[in-house]
């Protein structure tokens, strides 16, 4: 055991036994012996210690020598009789070890006589140097030493016994040996000096750091808390500031002293006296040990009601946490497996006395790794499914005070501060004020953390590592990010009570972004927008989509600076057979977020800004602004503009959010608003996603209602002109596509499938869907983009009557192009006109599905006459023979002069 720690506390031990002996009951046996109290007390009154022995302490009158002889009371000593009758409970006068924790425990305001300081000085000093009481220690922790091999096997006689326990008395279950460590603990940490090792090692530093005196009986117990304070908060600035001051053996000393003093506020004593007040205005109730009463005055910290001494000393404690997590109780205690599962120790070749504190101590990267790393390690494993619940709740407390207090993040602290000094203007940004309290440092660290090269004043490449870890860790909770959860709190309570599992209230508070109120809206929608550039800031949805980010976008993701590349390529892949659902339903998610406002949409952002700014003013949902764009382009494009409006590169990623929209309804907010009950009406069994629901409706277009089927037609309208963003043909043909049109220009990639339709290469599915396509063109000529533009004379001049009944709400039903059909036998139409209707008579001619006014005239015919022909999977005019062959059946006249024109 390193030398620091072989503090002779078995002798503070043992003597405490002493003090109490009268008041306990009988011991265990030791061995198969059981000695009477009386006896026991004989066998150990020699080694009483005495404080009359030590030449400072003061006389003692005779009667206080005879008192010694029967059982010394410090209670009835001269120099401390007035204090302890003043101070101390009656009930507690018999006890030495009462009246001393009474003393020591004194409120800041009450003195004590020095002559009594004095005396307890000695007294206590007595308790830790006696070297006659490690056999009373053997026999009080009987049952322990045979459980704690390690304590066991301590060589006797050299004050190596306590320290040992004192190191594992979490695991200690004899009730009797469990109280005596306790006690002993509190009174060795009353005051430095007793704490051995700690005035060697320290005492030079405690010197140069103007910590105190280290003179025999200068200090009260209240001032000794304060030495200790004193180095812990040097140490923490020391490791903020990369300021080497204090030795290496004196800071193992002083985290080892943290660290012991971890389960037991009681133990800090500059925390203790700072507190005392606070401890029974918040905390009254919480019982002391396992760092219950730590944790409590944490949650009250940012109480009004707090006062600023213990909220400071509560900041200390915690810069000490952050730095190492062992200095936390109950965070090393739950989280202990989970350290050692995730491999959490920055080095585990450290020896194990230095492997706990070095990180923290040596800030030198060469040397050691900051201890910040084990709870940014944890974090990084935040609600996985191997860490427990217990170890989650912990770190979720202790990041939440480091949220609000980004100071207590040391590593963030080291890699910014020259950052946060040259654009924030904070020289002395360590000390917070009311012109910059501690959030705001943060604030404009974020500010400046996605500024591109043209905007200039860019975080330097570590800091900005720093900051997006920050950001990655506050996206797990809501509660992580202070300025959110701030804001927000009366929404989360309105729109989002019943969200409370992982991730969901932040995507709840996106999900209702246009009910939010204002401050609320502003700071997630700010948060979303960076989200967008850096996707990997949800950290849920990445582990989620850890299989298809490794098998299809690991080049993106191991870009360590993201611009939106990653979010786009799980959108590209969001079908691929590695995606899970929980990716899916989170990709799909922050797609439907990114619909309300264009700026969510990183790379769209950033190639169209300047043409929304232009062509697109005061519109703000995606929808709406891609709209807009793609509506400039197509007019620019129809009216062969020389210089389009639209930028080449806002042209480009438009294409690529027009072809994201087209793969889901919800993407297309006033489409999916039209057409929710036609959903639920005909396609309630049918998944979103794929494009399926929109299919869906498409196939059963002539039942929709009369608002929902417009928006249907004016999508194929643009599909037809369009057919890269018709998604079902697009990914039913995509090998055809390969195989046969990868020379065509994507504008006519409809075209070109029709064109091979018949091949013998051609897949039954994707001939199926150029059949349906084909149906729909056939229906209305302005879904016909060839046809329209080759006969662009000839309606107008043909068929104008029909013209003037068209309504955008309704197909013409193939009458346009019957008319055409009409002046085609006439041979009255222009070439170009000519060759299209010619086609579309042929096509026609072998499939009845492609003649709509066929199918109007003829709806009850058609299955009364020729059923078997028209359920035909493969229609090669067999339909339109059968109408032939019972051309005498058929009754209504409308069908046939159809067919005889046929």
């Amino acid at each position: 055991m390193a030398e620091c720690g072989r503090v002779q506390q078995q002798l503070l031990l043992l003597s405490l036994w002493l003090l109490t002996v009268q008041a306990l009951k009988p011991l265990p046996g030791f061995g198969n012996v059981r000695p009477p109290a009386a006896a026991m007390h004989q066998q150990f009154r020699a080694a009483l210690p005495n404080p009359g022995n030590n030449a400072a302490a003061p006389a003692a009158s005779s009667g206080s020598q005879s008192r010694r002889t029967t059982g010394w009371k410090l209670a009835e000593e001269q120099a401390c009789r007035d204090d302890v009758t003043r101070l101390c409970p009656k009930h507690t006068w018999t006890n030495n070890l009462s009246v001393l924790e009474c003393l020591q425990d004194k409120k800041e305001d009450t003195e004590i006589a020095a002559d009594c300081n004095h005396l307890l000085w000695n007294y206590k000093l007595n308790l830790t140097t006696d070297p006659k009481f490690e056999s009373v220690a053997l026999e009080v922790c009987t049952s322990t030493m045979l459980e704690l091999k390690e304590c066991a096997d301590e060589e006797r006689g050299k004050g190596y016994l306590m320290p040992c326990l004192v190191d594992h008395r979490a695991n200690i279950t004899e009730r009797q040996c469990h109280q005596y460590i306790t006690k002993m603990t509190s009174i060795i940490f009353s005051d430095y000096r007793l704490i051995c090792g700690f005035m060697d090692k320290c005492r030079e530093d405690i010197n140069t750091l103007q910590c105190g005196s280290i003179a025999v009986g200068e200090k009260d117990p209240h001032s000794q808390g304060e030495v200790i304070a004193c180095l812990e908060r040097a140490l923490v600035r020391e490791a903020e500031q990369k300021d080497n001051q204090i030795k290496d053996e004196c800071k193992k000393a002083i985290m080892r002293v943290a660290e012991l003093s971890a389960d037991d506020f009681h133990l800090d004593r500059y925390l203790y006296f700072s507190c005392r007040d606070d401890r029974e205005r918040f905390c009254e109730n919480t019982q002391v040990g396992e760092g219950r009463v730590y944790k409590c005055l944490f949650n009250h910290k940012f109480e009004e009601a707090m006062s600023e001494k213990c909220r400071n000393a509560l900041t200390t404690r915690q810069k000490l946490i952050a730095q190492d997590y062992k200095v936390s109780y109950s965070l090393a205690k739950a989280c202990k497996a989970d350290v050692r599962k995730y491999h959490c120790n920055p080095d585990t070749s450290m020896p194990r006395a230095r492997e706990a504190r070095l990180s923290f101590l040596l800030l030198c990267l060469e040397s050691a790794v900051h201890r910040g790393l084990i709870l940014s390690c944890l974090m990084e494993h935040l609600y996985t499914e191997k860490m427990v619940q217990d170890c989650e709740h912990r770190l979720l407390e202790l990041q939440y005070f480091i949220s609000r207090d980004w100071k207590l993040d040391p590593i963030l602290y080291r890699k910014c501060q020259n950052d946060a000094s040259r654009l924030c203007y904070t020289p002395g940004w360590n000390e917070s004020s009311e012109l910059m309290p501690p959030g705001a440092v943060f604030s404009c660290l974020y500010r400046h953390a996605y500024r591109t090269e043209e905007q200039g004043r860019r975080l330097t490449r570590d800091c900005k590592v720093e900051v997006q870890r920050i950001l990655h860790q506050r996206a797990l909770d809501v509660k992580l990010d202070p300025e959110l959860q701030k804001r927000c709190m009366t929404d989360l309570g309105k729109w989002c009570s019943e969200k409370t599992d992982t991730g969901q209230e932040l995507e709840c508070l996106q999900d209702h972004l246009e009910e939010l109120v204002s401050n609320c809206r502003d700071v997630v929608g700010n948060l979303t927008e960076l989200e967008s550039e850096d996707i990997q800031i949800e950290a849920l949805l990445i582990r989620a989509c850890e299989p298809v980010i490794q098998s299809h976008c690991h080049d993106v993701a191991d870009n360590q600076i993201d611009t939106g590349n990653l979010l786009e390529c799980l959108v590209q892949n969001k079908h691929q057979r590695e995606m899970n659902d929980k990716c899916t339903v989170g990709v799909t998610h922050f797609q439907l977020v990114q619909m309300k406002d264009f700026r969510f949409s990183y790379k769209f952002k950033m190639a169209c800004k300047e043409d929304v700014l232009k062509l697109c003013p005061n519109i703000k949902k995606k929808a709406d602004v891609v709209i807009c764009l793609s509506t400039t382009v197509r007019n620019d494009t129809l009216q062969d503009v020389k210089d389009q409006r639209v930028s080449l590169k806002c042209r480009k990623q438009l294409r690529v959010e027009e072809l994201e929209m087209s793969e889901d309804i919800r993407l297309e907010p006033e489409m999916y608003d039209a057409c929710k009950k036609d959903i639920n009406k005909f396609c309630s069994s049918v998944a979103y996603g794929n494009a399926q629901i929109i299919e869906c409706l498409k196939e059963n277009k002539k039942q929709l209602s009369q608002v929902c089927h417009q928006k249907i037609f004016k999508l194929q309208e643009t599909e037809m002109m369009d057919p890269e963003l018709d998604y079902q043909l697009m990914r039913v043909c995509k090998q055809m596509i390969k195989r046969f049109c990868t020379e065509s220009d994507a504008k006519n990639v409809l075209q070109c499938l029709k064109l091979n339709k018949n091949s013998e290469l051609m897949d039954p599915k994707c001939k199926q869907m150029i059949t349906k396509r084909q149906i729909t063109q056939n229906t209305d000529y302005r879904l016909n983009p060839v046809l329209r533009k080759a006969c662009k004379s000839d309606i107008p001049k043909f068929c104008q009557s029909i013209l003037g009944k068209a309504s955008d709400a309704n197909e013409l039903e193939g009458q346009v192009i019957s008319c055409l059909k009409l002046k085609y036998a006439d041979q009255r139409l222009s070439g170009d006109c000519e060759d299209q209707i010619r086609v579309i008579l042929q096509e026609s001619a072998l499939d009845y599905r492609l003649d709509p006014q066929l199918q109007v005239h003829c709806s009850n015919e058609i299955p009364r006459l020729c059923a078997e022909e028209a359920a035909a999977q493969e229609q090669t005019g067999q339909v339109e023979e059968c109408l032939k062959n019972n051309l005498l059946k058929i009754k209504p006249e409308e069908c046939k002069m159809k067919h005889h024109r046929m």
